[in-house]
């Protein structure tokens, strides 16, 4: 399955990330969101990247040339043409089912259709079409131009070649793929990382140790990038919940349900970086001003 024209739907953090990588690979994309803001705000973050890449080496120029081959739409219609679509919406099934559903409708019949998804349940998300063996899970990690890998996730009625295609996409991407090869809540990484994260975000609550020092102990002592709170803060605490929700309706194990003290950040509307306050507070820069109280 030859993949050339991308459709993304979904102009946040991870969608404009994906729109980049796949531009900077020659692929031809188009990057769809109903806020007319979001998609603004994601050219300009985009060419910010790509720029700074080509700067430094890791990506061939001109920048413009990468931007040369994203276009944005406020609708589906270019979905008529694509050979990919990949959803990258808020971690909510009902709003991606609606997404799957409409893309369904619109695509050629041998498109493939993509979820980004951290934790949904890909064979369920395929359900919701009339080709489950062309849908499968492409879960990129954030920030996605800096990440060298991406889960490709197998549904219950993915095809060979259609997991084939996403394998060879992924490494297209410059990325190494990691394959699930059966779909289980919250896939590989996140269920491994969720474990780590509730275990810290349950020792804060219980007043063993602060989000500094968890943070720090992590990065100094395990060689992590960032520790679980700041990376949580990144990816926003909002797309953290609804992935843990994922997980633990489909198991119904209480282990996942989201600890009280990231239940009242979500409520509150503190939702990392993308608000200026989550676990830490931020700047409007986005630097960081240090623990939010």
């Amino acid at each position: 399955m030859d993949v050339q024209k991308v459709l993304i739907v979904g102009a946040g953090l991870m969608g404009g990330g994906i729109a980049q990588v796949c531009a900077q690979s020659g692929l031809e994309v188009t990057l769809t969101d109903v806020r007319a803001e979001a998609l603004e705000k994601a050219v300009k973050d985009i060419g910010w990247s790509v720029g700074k890449l080509v700067e430094k080496g890791k990506v061939q120029g001109p920048a413009e040339a990468v931007l040369a081959r994203i276009k944005t739409s406020p609708d589906y219609e270019p979905a008529r043409t694509a050979d990919l679509a990949i959803e990258a919406v808020f971690e909510n099934f009902e709003i991606k089912k609606e997404v799957l559903a409409r893309l369904d409708e619109v695509l050629p019949a041998q498109a493939l259709i993509a979820s980004n998804t951290s934790a949904i349940s890909i064979s369920d998300l395929a359900a919701c079409t009339k080709r489950p063996d062309l849908v499968l899970g492409l879960h990129f990690f954030s920030p996605v131009p800096m990440m060298g890998a991406a889960e490709v996730i197998r549904g219950q009625g993915t095809s060979d070649e259609t997991f084939a295609a996403g394998e060879a996409l992924v490494r297209r991407l410059g990325k190494e793929p990691i394959l699930v090869r059966r779909d289980v809540p919250g896939f590989i990484i996140n269920r491994i990382n969720f474990r780590a994260n509730l275990e810290a975000m349950r020792l804060v609550e219980e007043g063993v140790a602060t989000v500094e020092d968890i943070d720090k102990g992590l990065v100094l002592a395990a060689g992590r990038r960032m520790g679980p709170f700041e990376t949580g803060d990144l990816v926003g605490l909002d797309v953290t919940y609804g992935a843990l929700m994922a997980v633990y309706e489909a198991t119904k194990d209480p282990y996942w349900y989201p600890p009280a003290i990231m239940r009242r950040k979500v409520q509150a509307g503190h939702l990392g970086r993308k608000t200026g306050r989550g676990w830490y507070e931020y700047n409007p820069d986005g630097t960081k001003k240090g623990v939010a109280r």
